[in-house]
């Protein structure tokens, strides 16, 4: 008996596009549905229950953000955003808000399906964890587990978790996490820490409106403070 594919649903206006990725997705084994009115976005992802959701940025009815904000109060799977805009501002809004993943377009389809299986392979990382709080950092197998679930961090994001982790308590400025993570002086202007800094709360299932590990201090820059409850 054949055994039933990963569902996701894309909301792209673009119909050649949306045309593009939805026959290469089921070209590798993945049921797509599309959607190009950002109106109907959430009422459909409560009629499919995707797995995933693939949301444009620039849609008509609402945006992609708006969409996101709304799916994070009660969806829990995972988040792929797209948009043709450049720039780092909607980067981090959307990492800010609950997106797991950001791809600019034009979209290389291998590379979107390999960021689609890497999602779907890792699970939602949004949402507070049931359980234990407790946050472990093992440095010398360079792995976390939060409330006894294994984080899939990048290199990057580990670094700056032990980094975090290790400095607990202290308000940090993006020059010394810049300096002192990436080895890199801080110019004032870049917004990388705060990219970075965004998928890591993404992973640990941070609101970044009322966070609970990662705090933002304004005129400074951030405060790791593990909770206590």
């Amino acid at each position: 008996m054949a055994q039933p594919k990963t569902r996701i649903l894309l909301v792209e206006d673009d119909d050649e596009l949306s045309a593009l990725i939805a026959e290469y997705l089921a070209e590798n084994e993945f049921e797509v549905h599309v959607v190009s009115d950002g109106a109907q976005a959430e009422a459909s992802v409560r009629s499919l229950s995707p797995a995933l959701v693939i949301l444009d940025l620039m849609l008509p009815g609402r945006d992609g953000l708006q969409i996101c904000r709304d799916l994070r109060v009660w969806f829990r799977g995972p988040i792929l955003l797209l948009t043709a805009r450049s720039g780092w501002v909607d980067e981090i809004v959307g990492l800010e808000i609950g997106a797991d993943e950001y791809l600019g377009k034009p979209v290389e389809p291998r590379l979107l399906l390999a960021r689609i299986r890497n999602l779907l392979r890792r699970g939602t990382s949004y949402g507070p964890t049931t359980g234990a709080v407790g946050l472990e950092v093992d440095e010398a197998r360079r792995s976390a587990k939060l409330g006894g679930r294994t984080l899939e961090l990048t290199d990057a994001e580990f670094d700056l978790l032990a980094y975090l982790v290790a400095h607990e308590g202290q308000q940090l400025t993006r020059s010394q996490i810049s300096e002192d993570v990436c080895d890199t002086a801080y110019d004032g202007l870049g917004r990388g820490i705060d990219v970075r800094i965004g998928r890591l709360r993404n992973k640990l299932g941070d609101d970044a409106k009322q966070p609970r590990w990662i705090k933002a201090v304004r005129g400074v820059g951030y405060l790791f403070v593990e909770p206590k409850d």
